[in-house]
């Protein structure tokens, strides 16, 4: 499970390509190594160059997901009287064989490759599919004329028919550098190319995967290549921009900043770049910072531009964002530099103008695009590996050595000092870096004072920041003879005392070029040298500014001895003897005590108050916010049981009253979805029932943490629930991505008087999800809101949660990104066209999809107050529904049934805008790198081994289907992903307890995947389901032998007719309706997320609930029981595989006939018609605004 890394490209002089890992410590030489390049552009999927023979190619990384185009074609036939259908068509027809418009003539074997970087998946099959629905064999779909509304029946006018034909192709030139082959005309060739930019793929709402390849040819015209996307990584074309010059050399932003060089010196930056039109609209002038030296080199990041003039002094441009590209003023930073690259979160890497080594820009921060300060890069090369451990033994010894070899040790320093540099060019005199006899190898940092501009502080700011540079020692090891990090200022200091004491020669740093002495006759460099880098390219890396770096210490290896002694105790080992110690304190504990149970305690209970002022929402009408005095009561009792009442305090006609609440009663204490205030909630049984929680609000963020620590920790206290869930646990999420577990009782599935699930306790985890599915072998993977995977780690805790109650490993920072949307409303008018002047009776101008709650982009917030913007707003084109270029949607009413184009009908429009949000939390949560995905499922086996592999399917964020391989229990993360072929995009996927794989295409319709096994994990082929009359699914879920599907309008439908022979099954059953989430877990049983749950005091929307009754005869269960909620949006019991004791029905009425009798009682008659009511309420009453929900 290893942390996600993104990597940094550079360009030796010699051409050769290295990449460097953000966790790794090397240079890795680019596999294929048989080209020269003289410059690269890099993103997180590609790298594109120029080769020395000033061609262009591209380097795309293998993945688990391949690259694959469908290409698609239609054969079109008519009916005459004689013959049938046939080919013969009419001279007004379409083609016979056509696109799907019918204008363009596509024959089967007009399909060729694009290049030979492709090749075909297989050959041309017939698409049996339309809308979802499987056609008669043959795939022919029926109308009475051309265009017209296709149909699979064939009725008695349908006059032409047509069927889509198929083929795929795969992109197969991965970690490999293909050359990319112009099909241009030859007379519009362009020139060899000089320099290359990508970037463009943070766009606003492009297509995914889209890229900006822009280039410069050696004659400086500009050239954008066309349509680069994830499907067709080499692009099309090669378009001419025209310029107001020659141009030099060019850069390109992740988002819409383009900046290039003119000959003059000058900088030209591209406006007009967006969604529509990609290549931009126009250029304007941007004058050198210097008048004496012109712009040399311009590199843009997300909004910030870093340039180099031809004095190699670096600027930084001041105020640029996406409405001001141009920015407004520059500053200069302290450095020289032959170039510069800037990265995906504005982080700045450069090239040192007279050491040609690799410089990182510390302290760039979201707040200080600026940075702090220049520090060299000193990692080594791969090829530098093995001669790591024979030169660490050696240096391990060197404290043994006589003077003559110390000697020879300086002689061969001498050889390499001068190219041994890793110093500003500018740095302090050599002889100001070391005053005593000790050399300790120190690697630079250049500090920097706070910024001028060009109108401010004048000369004796630069003076003071160019007089502030110092050499610094970048590590506090006690042992510097580790860490090979040399200067030419040390190496010269070394020479002038080459004998040294014996106590001293383990610190000196002399005896470290033994270690890093050239063993191989062939390297262009010395093994104790750096690469001069000719070209660094940072557009693909991404640098964590809460984790550390490892590209400042020399990697130093351990000796084959020390090696040999680490290696020869395993953690196991380590683990058994850390037991057993801790099983023999536990047994002399209780040999000590045991002889004293019969004492009296000396006190009987003790009692612990925390008190504090919150707010309070009151029950009664008007109901709002009021001050209340809390406080906590915390109890031990003799039997050394805790128990804790919660009392609080408020005013009611100047009378003071309290409520309580018994925290052994409460059942989860959860934040609430506020953007303006600090809440939680507090639920017991009672108040579940009525859909009215205890809410409470807190002045700042950290006293509500604080309150919700204790009372977390008092509840689990009260209830001896410690330590991480056990693997039959049920998980849920929040609508506000918090996540919930709950251990489950025996009594829950059992078949007579059930547990009710509204007394359930849950408790959180740290992190933040949209949704989490798990095995009972405690398995378990999450997805976020931005489609990052995540797999569990063991632990508990994070968060809020502190200190013991949270576990102190396993715990590791997460982030979660998500939209905000809102929608901008217009109605047309004769006069004006459309406006935002509504009728009285409208909605507001700016509002949520509802339209009831004006939200304008000034007044709109964040969700809470841990979530901070990263995005300004920006049109959503991906509106359900569809929208015109400019992201309107259509109707003749609010509200209405929205479509992207206008009709003589519409008299309103709106169109949605987007803002990005991030939270960054932690938890018990590891990224699993590289796939985003949209689903998962893994498979509740029970029966399998400890180290058996768990068969986990999941759906890519784009719709690929994938299988992941080599999960288990120790290693839950899995090795790699195995792409399962689909014809059409996957929304979801199940995995039954026998290996049975369903699931859900984009387009509603459902699919059985044949043949999977342990042997075969990914099947054969699919299966084409039939979907319920004129529904749309949207979800699946399979148990042992249950298949639940859940479609687009809320309805949950059961398959019918399952068996081993015929696994597809024959129909399906509707079971209820208001359905949001359903999970089926290993003993077939049903827990669904509902929606307008009646409470008495309100509907609740996102309601936990289990379905009761569920036996073998039974499959659908009988009726609804309600737990907790609103404001749920997930639920998973694929872990639960707790089984209840089989006890007969009638026995059990027999031995407790109390049971029946109090299921009739009038205190629980209310419950127990809530549970065997279907979700069905209705539509005209109104959700209570006050309740907790979504």
């Amino acid at each position: 499970m290893a942390m996600p890394s993104s990597l940094l490209w550079a360009v030796d002089i010699f051409g050769r390509v290295y990449t460097l890992s953000t966790v790794g410590q090397y240079w890795e030489l680019c596999k294929d190594t048989q080209l020269e390049f003289k410059r690269v552009s890099a993103v997180r999927q590609c790298c594109w160059g120029i080769a020395c023979d000033h061609q262009v190619y591209t380097y795309v990384f293998s993945g688990d997901v391949p690259i694959r185009y469908q290409e698609e074609t239609y054969e079109n036939q008519r009916w005459n009287p004689v013959g049938g259908f046939c080919e013969q068509l009419l001279p007004s027809d379409r083609w016979q064989w056509s696109d799907v418009s019918g204008l363009r003539h596509q024959q089967l074997d007009s399909f060729t490759l694009p290049s030979a970087h492709w090749e075909w998946e297989s050959d041309w099959y017939v698409d049996e599919n339309i809308g979802g629905e499987p056609t008669e064999k043959g795939g022919w779909t029926y109308a009475i004329d051309f265009p017209s509304t296709y149909t699979k029946e064939k009725r008695w006018n349908s006059c032409v028919r047509r069927r889509r034909w198929i083929r795929y192709r795969r992109y197969k030139s991965r970690d490999v550098w293909a050359k990319i082959v112009s099909h241009d005309d030859p007379d519009q060739l362009p020139d060899p190319f000089n320099d290359i930019s990508i970037g463009g793929w943070e766009v606003t709402d492009e297509p995914p995967g889209r890229l900006s390849v822009w280039a410069v040819s050696l004659q400086g015209r500009v050239w954008y290549r066309e349509d680069v996307c994830h499907d067709n990584p080499e692009g099309s074309t090669w378009s001419l921009i025209t310029t107001p010059g020659e141009v030099v050399q060019i850069s390109c932003g992740p988002y819409d900043l383009l900046w290039a060089t003119l000959w003059e010196g000058q900088a030209i930056v591209r406006e007009g770049i967006d969604r529509n039109n990609p290549q931009g609209v126009s250029w304007s002038t941007v004058e050198s910072p210097s008048p004496e030296n012109g712009i040399m080199h311009v590199s843009v990041g997300v909004d910030v531009v870093w340039c180099v003039t031809k004095d190699r002094k670096v600027w930084f441009r001041r105020g640029v964002n996406s409405h001001n590209p141009c920015g407004t003023s520059w500053i200069e930073m302290v450095g020289e530099m032959m170039m510069v690259t800037v990265g995906l979160n504005n982080q700045v890497w450069g090239i040192g103008c007279d050491d040609r080594a690799v410089y990182f820009r510390q302290g760039v921060t979201p707040s200080e695009l600026s940075g702090k300060a220049w520090k060299a890069i000193v990692c080594g090369r791969e090829s530098d590996r093995s001669q790591t451990g024979s030169s660490t033994s050696l240096l391990s010894a060197g404290c043994f050595f006589t003077d003559d070899i110390q000697n020879q040790a300086h002689t061969v320093v001498h050889g390499d000092a001068d190219t041994s540099d890793s110093e500003l060019p500018s740095a302090a005199p050599a002889g100001a870096a070391a005053s005593s006899s000790r050399a300790a190898a120190p690697c630079t940092e250049v500090t920097v004072d706070p910024l001028r501009s060009d109108q401010g502080e004048a000369t004796a700011a630069l003076t003071n920041e160019k007089a502030a540079l110092e050499v610094c020692k970048t590590s506090t090891n006690p042992n510097p003879s580790a860490e090979l990090q040399w200067t030419n200022i040390d190496l010269k200091e070394a020479q002038k005392h080459p004998v040294l004491s014996v106590s001293s020669s383990a610190e000196t740093s002399s005896l470290c070029s033994l270690g890093t002495f050239s063993a191989g006759a062939d390297e262009q460099y010395g093994a104790d040298e750096h690469p001069l880098w000719a070209w660094v390219s940072g557009g693909g890396c991404l640098v964590d500014l809460h984790s550390p770096l490892k590209w400042f210490t020399v990697p130093s290896g351990l000796s084959p001895s020390v090696q040999s002694l680490s290696l020869s105790i395993c953690p196991a080992q380590t683990a058994a003897w850390r037991k057993q110690i801790f099983q023999q304190l536990s047994d002399r504990t209780k040999r000590e005590l045991e002889n004293f149970r019969h004492y009296e305690q000396a006190i009987e209970q003790s009692v612990w108050v925390k008190t504090g002022t919150l707010q309070w929402w009151r029950n009664w009408k008007p109901h709002k916010w009021m001050d209340v005095r809390v406080a906590l009561e915390q109890f031990t009792g003799s039997d050394g049981m805790r128990d804790s009442i919660l009392f609080i305090y408020y005013m009611y006609h100047e009378e003071k009253k309290y409520i309580h609440v018994f925290l052994n009663e409460v059942t989860i204490i959860v934040e609430v979805l506020n953007e303006a205030k600090h809440s939680f909630a507090l639920y017991t049984p009672e108040r579940t029932k009525q859909r009215w929680p205890i809410r409470l609000a807190a002045a700042t963020e950290q006293e509500m943490h604080d309150w919700l620590s204790l009372l977390t920790m008092s509840c689990c206290e009260s209830r001896r629930i410690q330590g991480p869930p056990s693997p039959h646990a049920i998980w849920s999420v929040t609508c506000k991505g918090d996540v919930f577990v709950s251990e489950p009782s025996p009594e829950l599935e059992a078949a007579a008087s059930p547990l009710p699930c509204d007394q359930m306790f849950w408790r959180q985890v740290g992190g933040h999800l949209r949704l989490i599915e798990c095995n009972n072998r405690g398995i378990v993977w999450g997805i976020g809101y931005d489609h990052t995977a995540w797999v569990y780690t063991g632990g508990y805790g994070g968060g809020f949660i502190p200190g013991l109650a949270s576990s102190a490993d396993n715990i590791y920072t997460q982030s979660d990104v998500k939209c905000v949307h809102i929608y901008e409303n217009q109605r047309w008018n004769p006069v004006t066209g459309y406006s935002s002047r509504g009728l009285p009776t409208d909605r507001y101008m700016w509002s949520d999809a509802s339209g009831l709650q004006e939200c304008t982009k000034l007044n709109t917030k964040p969700p809470s107050p841990q979530w901070s913007w990263v995005s300004d707003w920006y049109i959503d084109f991906n509106a359900s529904g569809g929208t015109d270029r400019e992201g309107w949607q259509y109707a003749a009413d609010f509200p209405a049934s929205y479509h992207g184009h206008k009709t003589m009908k519409d008299f309103v429009r709106r169109r949605r805008w987007a803002r990005k949000c991030k939270i960054v939390t932690n938890g018990p949560w590891l990224e699993v790198p590289p796939v985003t995905l949209r689903d998962i499922s893994v498979i509740p086996s029970s029966d399998a081994a400890d180290e058996a592999a768990a068969a986990l399917w999941a759906i890519s964020d784009k719709g690929d289907v994938l299988c992941r391989l080599g999960v288990t229990q120790h290693n839950p993360a899995g090795t790699s992903w195995l792409h399962v072929g689909t014809d059409q995009p996957f929304i979801s996927v199940s995995i039954g307890a026998f290996y049975q794989v369903w699931a859900i295409a984009r387009d509603g319709s459902a699919f059985y995947r044949g043949s999977v096994s342990p042997k075969n994990p990914a099947g054969d082929c699919w299966y084409h389901i039939p979907s319920p009359q004129k529904q749309k699914l949207k979800q699946v879920s399979v148990g042992r032998t249950s298949v639940f599907v859940l479609d687009k309008n809320g309805n949950l439908w059961y398959r019918q007719g399952i068996t081993p022979s015929y696994p597809q099954g024959s129909t399906w059953d509707h079971v209820s309706n208001n359905i949001r989430k359903m999970s089926v877990g290993p003993l077939d049983q049903v827990w669904v997320i509902a929606d307008k749950v009646q409470g008495s005091h309100s509907l609740s929307c996102g309601t936990v609930c289990h379905r009761t009754g569920v036996q073998p005869m039974e499959p659908k269960g009988l009726s609804w029981d309600y737990g907790i909620g609103g404001g749920w949006e997930h639920i998973t019991v694929r872990g639960n595989a707790t089984e209840a004791s089989r006890v007969a029905v009638h026995d059990t009425a027999e031995e407790n006939p109390v049971v029946s009798k109090d299921l009739e009682d009038e205190a629980s008659k209310e419950r127990t018609e809530h549970s065997r009511t279907p979700l069905m309420v209705s539509e005209s009453q109104e959700l209570d605004r006050n309740t907790v929900h979504c």
